[in-house]
Formats: structure tokens, sequence, C-alpha cells
């Protein structure tokens, strides 16, 4: 069956809808996995699983809409950090790198629910997850990019690879985490980890967008 995001769920915070996307995420939180079960989802909510039929078609568009309702909160986010006064893009640049990784680590199954969309879904689902997440993050990195290049702040940078930059090093964190601590011995990702990586990734990105006269701090 295709899924797709349901176009309305039901409002109010006891709704059944809601409670079996709560009880997905925090199934796939305890477990750190996307492998749970309808029986395991209906469980944790109190619900019958015969109701993610009902409100979401089958349990690919629940992880759909999971998905979608996160993405949402992020989307948000970013619209606000554009509107806000703050006097500088490279300051709007640096809350930025925070509050995606902050995001990731806040949603650790996220990455994960990205991948399967993509790649091992249906057409519908992973045209369905470009729209919602990948599109508008790209188009808040080309506005963000502009506006610093506009200001003097930043070198002139494509938007893409900025995306491919970012993103990707989010998801190799949290993603590629299992095959580092089986090389490495790393641990998993705490708040500390999680801390010390928005720094690496602003000096990183910042020390190669940053213009001669920003990076010098003039």
């Amino acid at each position: 069956m295709a899924t797709s995001v349901p176009n309305r769920l039901p409002t109010g915070k006891n709704s059944t809808a809601e409670k079996l996307l709560v009880a997905a995420s925090e199934l796939m939180i305890e477990r750190s996995s996307i492998e749970i079960s309808l029986s395991d989802i209906a469980q944790k909510s109190g619900a019958n699983a015969a109701l993610v039929k009902y409100h979401f078609g089958n349990k690919d568009g629940l992880l759909l809409a999971l998905l979608a309702r996160d993405a949402a909160t992020e989307m948000s986010n970013l619209e606000y950090l554009l509107a806000q006064p703050i006097t500088t893009s490279t300051a709007k640049l640096k809350l930025h790198i925070a509050g995606i990784i902050r995001a990731y680590h806040r949603f650790p199954y996220m990455n994960r629910l990205i991948h399967y969309l993509l790649h091992e879904t249906s057409a519908s689902s992973a045209d369905e997850v470009s729209k919602f997440f990948v599109a508008p993050l790209l188009d808040f990195h080309r506005r963000l990019l502009a506006d610093g290049v506009s200001r003097g702040e930043f070198r002139p940078t494509d938007p893409v690879l900025f995306y491919t930059s970012l993103i990707g090093a989010c998801d190799h964190l949290f993603f590629g985490r299992h095959a580092m601590s089986r090389a490495t011995g790393v641990g998993p990702v705490t708040d500390d980890v999680c801390r010390q990586y928005i720094k690496h990734m602003e000096t990183l990105i910042c020390g190669g967008i940053l213009n001669e006269r920003m990076a010098n701090g003039e």
C-alpha cells in the first residue's frame, strides 16, 4: 500500500493518533532502533493495533507521520531563527548548527527514519520526506547563506554542498556511531558528546565559509 502523510490528524493531546505517534517515538528511543512492531506500538499506547491502519494506513504511514511531526517542529524553528533581529548571519549560522545537532540528539531515530523512508519504502514516501524535510531545509540554507554573503560575512557557498556537509556530519555522528564504536570503542552520543560536536562543527563550518575579515574577528 502506498503511504502518505495523513492530510489531517485528530487534534488534542489525548487523541488516539497522537498516542500512537508518542508510543512509536518512545519505543524507538528506548530500543535505539526503528524496528518496532504494530503490537509493540499498540501495547505501549494502550490502543488497538487495528487503529494504526485506521489513522495511518499501515506502519510505514505511521512512521512517515511521526517524521513529519518531528520535522514540522524543526522547520518552524528555522523560520523563527530567520526572523530574529540577531545582528549577524554568523550568529544565526551557529545557532542553526547547534539546533540541527540537538534535534538529531533529541530524536535519535530521525536519521534512521529518513534513510528508511527515502530508500526502503515507496516512491511516494520518499517524495513526502523530500517535500517536508529536505526541500525546506535546503531553502533555509539558501536564504541564510545569501544573507551572510550580502552582509559581507560569508564567502559564496553552494547551499546544496553546505546541506550535504552539515546534515551528512550529523547523520554520520548518529547513524555511523555503531560502526565507530566497533572500530574505536567510542561510547553513545551523550549530552557532553553533543556539546563537543556542536563546537567542533561551528569551528569547522565557520572556518570554511567566513570571509577573511569575519574569520579574523573584525
